[in-house]
């Protein structure tokens, strides 16, 4: 429980104000229809977390314990920088008003491919690896997608201006702080 209860947490904050919550609003806006959008977010975020998941508990195989906490240490303290950083829409991140795929297949690729490498699935990556809990932690990375995308779909900018972005990646960054020297220290 506690592997889904913290990737739902981190991925839930790690989402405030990130590229991915950015697309939510743009996707919003252009169509204009919620239903097709939240879906096609779920199907994008499933897939991408799964591999990533997977990827991370691959990684625990490969790599002995010492070295294992030493990488997670450094990509949860790595994690806690990147969070600092604002992010922003590529203008190829943004899709188009006339895409022949309907809103959920537009939704589902441009949500897939605005997460590859995003700090999201990077956590995803390292909390598969440090709980060893794949489908807990898909679980719960999954969930934080949604609690933070969809509210955006739905009540768009009226939600995102009340939301005090940097708090919120401060206290992100503090939570992953803590991770990576809670890895490094050999606790839990």
């Amino acid at each position: 429980m506690e592997a889904f209860l913290l990737s739902t947490g981190i991925v839930t904050l790690a989402e405030m104000g990130d590229k991915t919550q950015l697309l939510s609003l743009v996707l919003a806006a252009r169509f204009r229809k919620p239903w097709p959008i939240a879906w096609g977010i779920l199907v994008a975020t499933l897939a991408n977390h799964a591999l990533a998941g997977a990827l991370g508990t691959w990684v625990t195989t490969m790599l002995g314990p010492d070295v294992l906490r030493w990488v997670l240490g450094g990509s949860f303290i790595a994690m806690a920088a990147w969070m600092l950083i604002p992010d922003k829409l590529d203008d190829g991140d943004t899709p188009s008003k006339t895409s022949h795929m309907g809103v959920f297949g537009t939704t589902l690729v441009a949500f897939f491919l605005a997460e590859m490498g995003d700090k999201t699935q990077i956590a995803t990556v390292a909390l598969a690896a440090q709980y060893q809990q794949w489908a807990a932690v898909v679980a719960g990375t999954t969930l934080g997608m949604m609690l933070a995308n969809v509210p955006v779909v739905w009540f768009g900018d009226r939600l995102v201006k009340k939301v005090p972005i940097r708090v919120v990646h401060l206290v992100s960054a503090l939570i992953f702080l803590v991770l990576g020297l809670a890895a490094l220290l050999g606790w839990g």
